[in-house]
C-alpha cells in the first residue's frame, strides 16, 4: 500500500474519472468495470502503467506503487476466483456494528495524540536526515514507528490509543505488541551482540592495508587473510546496519531504478544509420557528454543535432546529471524558431536511462516525433552526434573556464560559431545553416 496521500485538488481530479468509485486522501476505490478492463488488457500484453494512462489516470498523481499493488491484487483475485474475485463485496459482507459516536473529549484526545505523533516523526526525520543522500526519500522504518508510538503513549499518559496511533502511523497493532514482547526484545539483544562481533571482523577486513573495500572484497579478504567465512548477504546486512560504506565504485542508482520499476523501455533502431535524409528536421540525433573545466569541476551537455545539416538545433547545460537534462533539451527544440516539424521525423539516441525513461518518451510523443535507439554498445549508430562532441571538445576553450557561467558563455559562443561560421567539407563546403537553407531552396 502506498503512503502517498492525495491533496484536495488531486481528490477532485480523480473523482471526475468514470472508473473511480470513491476516493479519499489515503486511497482510491476503482469500479468493478475498470478491474475487468484491466485484466482483459493486461492479458493482451499491455503494461499496468499503459492501461491506467489510457483510461484517464495520471500516474504522477496516483503513483506507481499504488498502480503495482492494485494490479497485483486484481491479478491474484482473478486467478483464484475469476470475475467474482474482482467484485467489491465489502459493503455486503461487512458484519460489524456501526461504531458509536465519539464524545467531544475523546475526539480532542485523539487529535492531540495524532499531533504529538506527527511532531515526534518530524523530530526523528531531522535526526536521520544526514544519514541519507539529499535526493533520497526519507523513510521511517516500522520499528522506529513502534518506538515513537510507545514514547507518545508513555509521555502523555494515553490509554486505549494503541489501535488509533498504529492506524495513523500505518503499522499493524499486532506488530506493535509483538515488537515489545519480552521474547522479541531478548531476541534482538542477542542478535545485536552477534552483530557487534561480525562488525568488528568486517571492519578488520575493511581497513586491511589501508585501502577501502566493498562487500565482495571484504568477503575474500576475510577468507584469505583472517580465515573467516561469511555469507555475502550477511556482510552487506552488517555494512548497512552500521553505515559501513565503500567510497568508490558505487552502484549506478539509475540502473538499479530501471530494474526495480521496469518502466524504462528500449525502442528499435528505426534510423538504421540513414543520417543524410536530404530534408532538414527529418532525422534528429541526441546525446549527453560530460565536460571537465576549471579546478576538477564537471558539467554535462545535452544536444540535439539535425543529421541532414549537422546543425545544433537545441542544447542544455547542467552541473547535475538529472532527468531534466534530456527533457529540457527537448523543450528548447520546440522553442527554436528554425525548427520545422516534418512528417515522419525521428529522434535517435543511445539506450541511456534518460532516453528509456517514460517522461522523456512521453514528451517525444507530445512533440510528434518517432523515437529510435542505437543498438546496445554501438556508438556508430549515432556517429554524427559523437563526431560533433569530438570536434567541440577539441576546438572550444572549456578547460580555461573557472565557473559554470563562464562555461555557459563559451558554449553559447561556440554553438553560434559552429552553426553559422564553421564550414564543413561534406556539406558542399557550407556552414550548417547555409546548407539547411540550400536544402529548403532545392526541395
Amino acid at each position: 500500500m502506498s503512503n502517498k496521500t492525495f491533496t484536495d485538488k488531486e481528490i477532485n481530479l480523480l473523482s471526475k474519472n468514470q472508473y473511480v468509485k470513491s476516493v479519499s486522501s489515503k486511497g482510491i476505490t476503482y469500479t468493478d468495470e475498470f478491474k475487468r478492463i484491466f485484466i482483459s488488457e493486461n492479458e493482451k500484453g499491455k503494461l499496468a502503467r499503459e492501461i491506467f494512462e489510457e483510461y484517464g489516470f495520471d500516474i504522477d498523481v496516483i503513483g506507481m506503487k499504488r498502480v503495482k499493488s492494485a494490479s497485483n491484487r486484481w491479478r491474484t483475485a482473478f486467478k483464484e476466483n475469476g470475475e467474482l474475485g474482482l467484485r467489491d463485496t465489502r459493503s455486503i459482507n461487512s458484519g460489524r456494528n456501526v461504531e458509536r459516536e465519539l464524545t467531544l473529549e475523546e475526539k480532542n484526545t485523539r487529535l492531540e495524540a495524532e499531533i504529538n505523533l506527527l511532531r515526534a516523526e518530524n523530530e526523528l526525520l531531522k535526526k536521520i536526515r544526514f544519514l541519507r543522500r539529499e535526493d533520497e526519500e526519507l523513510v521511517i522504518s516500522p520499528s522506529q514507528k513502534y518506538t515513537l508510538i510507545r514514547s507518545i503513549i508513555e509521555k502523555f499518559r494515553l490509554k486505549h490509543m494503541v489501535t488509533y496511533l498504529c492506524k495513523i502511523a500505518g503499522v499493524s497493532r499486532s506488530g506493535f505488541y509483538n515488537y515489545f514482547s519480552i521474547k522479541s526484545q531478548e531476541r534482538r539483544k542477542q542478535q545485536d551482540k552477534k552483530d557487534e562481533i561480525l562488525k568488528e571482523n568486517i571492519l578488520k577486513a575493511y581497513r586491511f592495508k589501508r585501502y577501502k573495500k566493498g562487500a565482495r572484497q571484504i568477503k575474500t579478504t576475510l577468507a584469505g587473510q583472517f580465515k573467516i567465512v561469511y555469507n555475502l548477504k550477511r556482510i552487506r546486512r552488517i555494512m548497512k546496519k552500521y553505515g559501513i560504506v565503500c567510497p568508490i565504485r558505487k552502484a549506478n542508482p539509475y540502473r538499479r531504478m530501471m530494474k526495480a520499476t521496469k518502466e524504462h523501455r528500449v525502442v528499435p533502431n528505426r534510423l538504421n544509420r540513414q543520417f543524410k535524409q536530404g530534408v532538414p528536421g527529418k532525422a534528429l540525433l541526441t546525446d549527453i557528454t560530460y565536460l571537465k573545466y576549471g579546478k576538477s569541476q564537471k558539467a554535462y551537455l545535452s544536444t540535439i543535432l539535425d543529421s541532414s545539416t549537422n546543425e545544433i538545433m537545441a542544447y542544455h547545460i547542467s552541473d547535475r546529471l538529472t532527468m531534466e537534462l534530456a527533457t529540457d533539451t527537448l523543450r528548447k527544440l520546440k522553442k527554436n524558431r528554425n525548427y520545422r516539424k516534418v512528417k515522419g521525423a525521428l529522434i535517435h539516441s543511445d539506450q541511456g536511462t534518460h532516453y528509456t525513461h517514460p517522461d522523456f518518451q512521453k514528451l517525444v510523443k507530445k512533440l510528434g516525433l518517432i523515437q529510435s535507439m542505437s543498438r546496445r554498445g554501438n556508438c556508430w549508430d549515432n556517429a554524427p552526434q559523437e563526431s560533433f562532441f569530438g570536434h567541440f571538445k577539441d576546438e572550444a576553450s572549456i578547460k580555461s573556464c573557472q565557473n559554470l557561467d563562464e562555461l555557459n558563455k563559451e558554449i553559447k559562443h561556440y554553438m553560434k560559431y559552429y552553426n553559422h561560421y564553421r564550414y564543413q567539407w561534406k556539406l558542399k563546403q557550407m556552414t550548417p545553416v547555409q546548407y539547411r537553407n540550400h536544402l529548403l531552396k532545392t526541395a
